[in-house]
């Protein structure tokens, strides 16, 4: 019963929220791949490209409920999510026209790119911070929780309880679901095909006829999907607040870079491993161990390796170890 009841407990404070957060920075770190697969740069952009999309997401959300409109027990911010979507999507196609296109044409090196990014992301952040102001913000209605507690402890007969709140619930689904639709894109239709092959070998696919513009303007559109997704399963499950997004970009790079940068499945299991890394090293774990250990055994301290306040530091941890040993990442960085 011991053991149960550590687990229950470890399960509620540490599996769930990491998996959570890991289908978060897994949706995250996929567009971070698509922009250095095929793009070939790193898009330094990207976390404000998150909370832009999900800024609007808000502002159409507010608009929905104030006219009665709602989900019931769901969020009503899904049903606002295509706005947020198509709305980020035309902000990437213009910032591409406006910016990018002339650096692709002019052959540019990707660190120019690189620098260029740096400059659209502190535009970005000031655009979503005029347009929604910088408090914290929670957008999350409908039911709060799955199952709470009260509910799990009757059911069980167990003195520790787990909650499952809404939000991380619909995190999961949607994850499965976005990444389910984004590889069936990519290895069953035309346009990701011609994807595929423009990231292998760029030449080649101009000499085969693919359109170059058009397999740009496509990854773009599926970017802006990936990170309004992202930055509102985020927003829902914790807060908005635009800065916040601004922080997530050392998380989300990392997890690109730990799965092996270019590797859609390599961002998907760097994502959970960086999750997982953040919430273990900083969550006291001493009631688990008290459980878990002979009576007497348990540790007098809280057995928290770091603060919370030090979770980035994690990532950025595990980012340095991984360039030292591994620099092409777990899954060797290959391209989509």
């Amino acid at each position: 019963m011991e053991l149960l009841n550590g687990l229950v407990f470890l399960t509620n404070f540490v599996i769930v929220p990491a998996l959570a957060y890991g289908a978060q920075l897994a949706i995250g770190a996929l567009g971070v791949t698509l922009v250095y697969a095929i793009l070939r740069f790193s898009n330094f952009a990207h976390g404000d490209t998150m909370a832009f999309g999900t800024a609007v997401t808000i502002k159409v959300t507010a608009v929905l409920v104030a006219l009665g409109v709602t989900l019931g027990p769901l969020p009503t911010a899904l049903l606002a999510l295509p706005v947020g979507i198509a709305a980020t999507g035309l902000l990437l196609l213009g910032t591409d026209w406006l910016v990018y296109k002339f650096y692709r044409e002019q052959k540019a090196k990707p660190v120019i790119l690189v620098i260029v990014s740096l400059g659209v992301m502190f535009v970005l952040n000031g655009l979503t911070r005029v347009f929604i102001g910088v408090r914290d913000i929670q957008f999350a209605d409908g039911a709060r929780f799955l199952f709470t507690v009260q509910q799990f402890k009757a059911w069980s007969g167990l003195d520790e309880g787990l909650a499952v709140r809404t939000t991380q619930a619909i995190t999961l689904v949607t994850a499965a679901i976005t990444v389910a639709v984004l590889f069936w894109f990519l290895n069953k239709t035309r346009t990701g095909k011609s994807m595929r092959a423009f990231s292998d070998n760029e030449d080649l696919a101009l000499l085969s006829g693919i359109d170059p513009d058009r397999v740009v303007r496509v990854t773009w559109l599926i970017v802006a999907a990936l990170a309004t997704i992202a930055g509102v399963l985020y927003g829902l499950d914790k807060s908005f607040k635009a800065f916040t997004y601004f922080q997530l970009l050392l998380p989300i790079f990392a997890a690109a870079i730990v799965g092996g940068i270019g590797n859609p499945v390599g961002a998907i299991a760097g994502g959970f491993l960086i999750a997982f890394a953040e919430v273990t090293v900083t969550y006291p774990l001493k009631k688990v161990l008290t459980y878990w250990l002979p009576d007497g055994m348990g540790p007098d301290g809280l057995v928290q390796l770091l603060s919370g306040d030090y979770k980035f530091a994690v990532s950025f941890m595990i980012l340095l170890i991984v360039l030292l040993f591994k620099p092409t990442g777990l899954f060797k960085g290959q391209s989509i």
